[in-house]
C-alpha cells in the first residue's frame, strides 16, 4: 500500500468495495468519449471517476469557438462541446462520481478512490481507461533568472481566470512559447483590453497549429518573435519587464542581441506534460518522447486491460481528436471484455525514420472483425513543405498520402486497412515522410 492511500484510508475493514465492469479514470473529454463508446458497445456497467466538480475537463475554461469542426461538423465553444458528450454519457446511465480523486490504479486493476460522501472506496475493475489529461510546465522547468515576483502565470491559468472567475491577470503582458493555449490567450488578453507586447519562441517555428497563429496572432497584429527568449525576469513585487535574447542553433543566449520589453504579466505556453502518475503506479511503461503510456492499437498498455486515451497518451492539438481516440479505446475495451478481439501470434511493431518524432500506437497486437481500419497518429520534427507519408514493410511501399505542409504542431493521420495488415510480407510497419520532389 503506498504512503498517500494509507494516509486516507485508516480502517481498511470499514472500506467501502465494488465491482464494475469498466472504470473510467477522469471525466474529460477523453473519458467522456471512451464511456460513450464502451456504452454503446454493448457495455453499460461504467463508473466514470473525476476529481474536478463538474465534467468536461479543460473545455469548460476553452470558451472561444473551433471545437467539433470534424467530430460534429459545426463550430462549437469548449464548453458547448463538453456538454454533447456530458448529456450523452447522462442518458446512457453511466454512474458518475463527481469531486473523486483516485488515489491509486493498481497493476492488477484495482482502483482506490476518495470523495466527501463515500470516504474511500476500493473498486475491482475488468478493465480501467486512463484519461486523467495533461498539465502545463510552469517556470521552475525554464530555470529562467530572476526574482519569483507576482504575474507569472501559466497560460492555462490565465484563461481559468479570465474564462471563469471574471479576472484579467495583467495590463501588459509577454506570452512564453507558442503553443495553442498561449496563442489563444494572446487574442483573449488583447480582447479583454491588455496589451500583448509579444509571443516568443525558442524555436525557428511556432508550436500550435496554423489556424491559431493566424486568427489569434496575425489577425490581430500581435508580433511573433521565433528564436528568442526571456533571460531574465525583472521586479520584485510584481514583474517590471523581462529581458530577452536571441538563441543560436542549440538554444543558447547569443550575447548582444538582449533587449528589454516592459510589462506586469507573463504567460508561459511552453509545453504540456501527460499526468501519468497514476500509470506509473499501475506499471505502466512509458513512452520516452510522449511522455504517454505505450500502446497497442486497441489503446490497451503493457499492463493487461489496462488502457490509455486522449492528452495522458500524448497530447492532441484538436479535442476532435481526442474523442476519436478514445472511442478506439472505449470500443476496444467493450469488445474485449467481450472476447470479440483475437490476439495476434506475433504483434505488428510499428517504427519510423528520424523524420517523425513518434506515432502512436506503437504495436498492432490484436485482430478484430469488427474493425476496417487502424488510424496511426504522428508528427514531424520540424517544418516540411509539401511532403508524402509513406507506410512500408519488407521494402515493399503499401500506402502513401500526401500532406501539402507538415507542422510539429499539426498531427498526422494515416489509416491503414485490414487487408494490408493481412497481406504484410513481415510484422513490421515503418514510416517516414518524403519530401514530394524527392518521392
Amino acid at each position: 500500500m503506498t504512503e498517500s492511500r494509507q494516509a486516507v484510508t485508516g480502517d481498511l475493514d470499514a472500506m467501502r468495495r465494488e465491482e464494475h465492469d469498466l472504470v473510467v479514470v477522469g471525466g474529460g473529454p477523453a473519458g467522456l468519449g471512451a464511456a460513450q463508446a464502451a456504452y454503446d458497445e454493448g457495455v453499460d456497467d461504467i463508473v466514470i471517476l473525476e476529481r474536478d466538480f463538474e465534467l468536461g475537463g479543460i473545455l469548460q475554461q476553452c470558451v472561444h469557438p473551433g471545437f467539433g469542426l470534424e467530430y460534429f461538423e459545426e463550430e462549437l465553444t469548449g464548453p458547448e462541446y463538453a456538454q454533447q458528450f456530458i448529456e450523452n454519457v447522462a442518458e446512457r446511465g453511466v454512474d458518475i462520481r463527481l469531486d473523486t480523486m483516485v488515489l491509486e490504479v493498481t497493476h492488477d486493476r484495482t482502483v482506490y478512490a476518495v470523495n466527501d460522501e463515500d470516504g474511500v472506496t476500493e473498486i475491482d475493475a475488468e478493465k480501467v481507461i486512463l484519461a486523467m489529461g495533461c498539465r502545463e510546465r510552469t517556470r521552475d522547468a525554464l530555470d529562467i533568472p530572476g526574482s519569483r515576483p507576482a504575474g507569472i502565470f501559466t497560460a492555462g491559468t490565465a484563461q481559468r481566470l479570465i474564462n471563469m472567475e471574471g479576472k484579467l491577470p495583467g495590463e501588459k503582458a509577454v506570452i512564453l512559447g507558442s503553443g495553442d493555449v498561449g496563442l489563444i490567450m494572446a487574442r483573449h488578453m488583447h480582447l479583454e483590453g491588455a496589451e500583448v507586447e509579444a509571443v516568443l519562441e525558442i524555436m525557428p517555428y511556432t508550436g500550435g497549429i496554423t489556424r491559431n497563429v493566424v486568427q489569434c496572432l496575425e489577425d490581430f497584429d500581435i508580433p511573433l518573435r521565433t528564436q528568442q527568449t526571456i533571460t531574465e525576469i525583472h521586479g520584485n513585487d510584481r514583474v517590471e519587464g523581462v529581458t530577452v535574447q536571441e538563441v543560436d542553433e542549440d538554444f543558447e543566449p547569443i550575447p548582444g542581441t538582449e533587449y528589454e520589453i516592459e510589462c506586469d504579466t507573463i504567460l508561459l505556453s511552453v509545453g504540456l506534460i501527460p499526468e501519468n502518475e497514476l500509470s506509473i503506479d499501475a506499471g505502466v511503461e512509458l513512452h520516452s518522447v510522449t511522455g504517454g503510456p505505450i500502446v497497442d492499437e486497441t489503446r490497451e498498455t503493457n499492463v493487461e486491460d489496462i488502457y490509455a486515451c486522449g492528452n495522458v497518451l500524448h497530447v492532441h492539438d484538436v479535442v476532435d481528436w481526442v474523442t476519436e481516440e478514445s472511442m478506439i479505446a472505449g470500443r476496444s475495451a467493450a469488445r474485449s471484455l467481450q472476447d470479440r478481439v483475437e490476439t495476434r501470434e506475433e504483434p505488428i511493431e510499428i517504427e519510423s525514420t528520424e523524420k517523425l518524432r513518434y506515432v502512436v500506437p506503437d504495436r498492432i497486437s490484436t485482430v478484430d472483425p469488427d474493425r476496417e481500419e487502424i488510424p496511426l497518429y504522428m508528427r514531424v520534427h520540424a517544418p516540411m513543405e509539401e511532403v508524402f507519408v509513406t507506410l512500408s514493410s519488407g521494402g515493399e511501399q503499401l500506402a502513401r498520402t500526401f500532406e501539402r505542409r507538415a507542422e510539429p504542431g499539426e498531427m498526422i493521420t494515416l489509416n491503414v486497412d485490414s487487408e494490408t495488415l493481412a497481406e504484410l510480407p513481415e510484422p513490421r510497419l515503418e514510416l517516414d515522410v518524403v519530401q514530394r520532389e524527392e518521392a
